[in-house]
């Protein structure tokens, strides 16, 4: 199996490139504005460095995987996309041209031009939203089908934005795309790993009939849990926090408070790094077995969906009908 990898920064060599190279039928060819960051990754990780888009896709790889900066990977997506790939992979957000606590409504469209361009060449798309793939998600996604818990009716969330683009898709995954949107955003500017951006909150409601609320703020002290979500379904209750924070459950039928933890071995960034692992993982067995990939590229489009409902819905203080003024396709 051949990937091919855009962008060989920090997130690659960190987050990708370890486990890329563990994998016996994986062959890696990289390419990088800086050809020297290419040509090292090759070094360090095995594989080819080519100079262009071009002769990456030229080698036929089994997938691109676009590992820029959010604010490039604009620019990235359409240039891959010209030479026709088979499958393309996505870091998140899918576009941020100003970061990803700074979404707005024109990286939603340029979101949306890059799901037409893969379409119309027939490129399969895939994201990577690894936080579906940390222990609190799998654990509480097996306890909602096993025992039943039936629809989500409501969500609550205070979420980082490091973290920000994640937890909406977690939103997404099990409460259904949000239909109706109203959002105010603060004045006051926090600052935290590089990401200056006032508070905002929404209030929404969704095609399966839930309702929710969610902060999004640069003001949470990361000695502490960056996200905190809690999902009410028709069975129970399920609330989790961090990046290693404990999961509460609570089960109507069984009229029982469940508590799980992660091995206390296990940092936060064990976690975090492991998340990557099954996320990669669970695509590269995708395209083993020819099955469509876990997490599709069209969840990218309605998480900048979400944030541009929002940001159009503070600005002109209003509800917004999310479908139609924002349509995905």
């Amino acid at each position: 199996m051949k990937i091919a990898v855009v962008g060989t920064g920090n997130v690659a060599r960190k987050n990708y490139l370890p486990f890329l190279a563990r994998q016996n039928d994986v062959d890696l060819i990289y390419q990088n504005r800086t050809r020297e960051k290419a040509v090292a990754c090759a070094d360090e990780f095995g594989g080819e460095a080519v100079d262009t888009v071009g002769e990456l896709v030229a080698r036929d790889p089994d997938a691109v995987m676009i590992l820029t900066r959010e604010t490039d990977r604009y620019d990235a997506a359409m240039a891959v996309l010209t030479h026709s790939p088979r499958r393309v992979f996505f870091e998140k957000p899918l576009v941020a041209l100003g970061g990803q606590a700074n979404v707005t409504e024109d990286d939603f469209l340029k979101g949306r031009e890059v799901m037409r361009c893969a379409r119309d060449v027939g490129a399969e798309t895939a994201m990577v939203f690894n936080y579906r793939f940390f222990d609190q998600t799998l654990a509480a996604r097996r306890i909602v089908e096993e025992r039943g818990f039936g629809p989500a009716y409501q969500v609550t969330g205070l979420v980082h934005y490091a973290c920000w683009s994640h937890c909406i898709d977690l939103v997404r995954m099990f409460t259904g795309r949000v239909t109706e949107m109203m959002a105010l955003t603060g004045k006051s500017l926090h600052k935290s790993v590089g990401m200056e951006a006032p508070d905002v909150t929404a209030s929404f409601l969704t095609d399966e009939g839930a309702s929710g609320a969610i902060i999004g703020t640069s003001g949470l002290d990361f000695k502490y849990p960056v996200f905190e979500l809690t999902f009410g379904f028709a069975g129970g209750r399920i609330s989790f926090r961090g990046l290693d924070g404990e999961m509460e459950v609570l089960d109507h039928a069984k009229q029982s408070h469940e508590r799980y933890m992660i091995s206390r071995q296990t940092s936060r960034w064990d976690q975090y790094n492991a998340s990557f692992e099954k996320a990669v993982g669970a695509y590269l067995d995708s395209i083993r077995q020819g099955t469509p990939p876990p997490v599709p590229g069209m969840a990218g489009l309605e998480e900048l969906q979400f944030e541009a409902a929002l940001r159009r819905s503070s600005r002109e203080g209003r509800t917004v009908d999310v479908q139609s003024e924002f349509p995905l396709d």
